[in-house]
């Protein structure tokens, strides 16, 4: 792949359903009925280098969260489509993984392993997180005691430290806590995770896709257009 560590061409995504039927007898027409479709996604042509953060955004329904999906294999593209990657890939989003009835302590290796990480390798981090998470009084509680501000930043505290190639983050800076906070995670993200890693970053916030990518691609209506200028990518959007 050269210096690729995603290259997307004629990326298409289409869904199948039948409509809802109420009576018994629509119910089994549409057993035998063509099902109706829904191209979510359209001719998508993506190469992102590596060690890029490539900002997208678009509004709800443009499609954003189906092209992570289909980036991190859950789901399979139309026929026709060609998609190679390099490198092992994580997604990131806040609370991902999570069970409210578990404490921190349970949810801290839950949510680690599922992001990749041995149990030695959480162990050795766990009074990191604690710490950075600033809820060691709260260790042992249930998240479902836990406001959503320390969810947000337990959460982060975990995913800081997952070990990726390629990041895909949705949503990542959204209420982590205060100001100060929002200051230490930004620090933290730059520390961990921007350093020779690629990144795609979802956000609705136009300042943390300012801050932080080096291109944007935007996403409207299943249809994306890439940008090497973030400003016109951003007034693009707006307008």
């Amino acid at each position: 792949m050269g210096d690729y560590s995603i290259d997307i061409k004629n990326l298409s995504k289409t869904f199948s359903f039948h409509e809802k039927e109420t009576s018994i007898a629509k119910k089994l027409a549409s057993l035998v009925t063509k099902a109706k479709k829904n191209r979510v996604l359209s001719d998508i042509n993506l190469q992102i280098n590596k060690g890029e953060v490539i900002g997208i955004i678009g509004k709800n329904g443009s499609g954003k969260s189906t092209l992570l999906k289909l980036i991190l294999g859950v789901i399979e593209p139309d026929e026709g489509s060609s998609m190679k990657t390099d490198g092992k890939i994580l997604r990131l989003a806040l609370g991902l993984g999570f069970d409210m009835n578990l404490t921190a302590r349970d949810n801290i290796y839950v949510n680690g392993a599922i992001l990749g990480m041995s149990f030695k390798t959480i162990g050795k981090a766990f009074n990191d997180i604690i710490n950075f998470a600033e809820i060691e009084n709260f260790v042992d509680t249930p998240l479902k005691f836990f406001s959503s501000g320390m969810r947000s930043r337990l959460s982060f505290a975990i995913a800081i430290h997952a070990e990726a190639d390629i990041y895909l983050i949705d949503e990542f800076f959204g209420d982590v806590g205060d100001e100060i906070f929002k200051q230490k995670s930004q620090k933290a993200f730059e520390n961990n995770l921007l350093s020779g890693k690629t990144i795609l970053l979802v956000s609705h916030s136009l300042e943390t896709i300012y801050e932080l990518s080096d291109r944007v691609y935007v996403l409207k209506e299943g249809s994306g257009k890439m940008f090497e200028d973030v400003d016109a990518a951003i007034e693009y959007y707006l307008n």
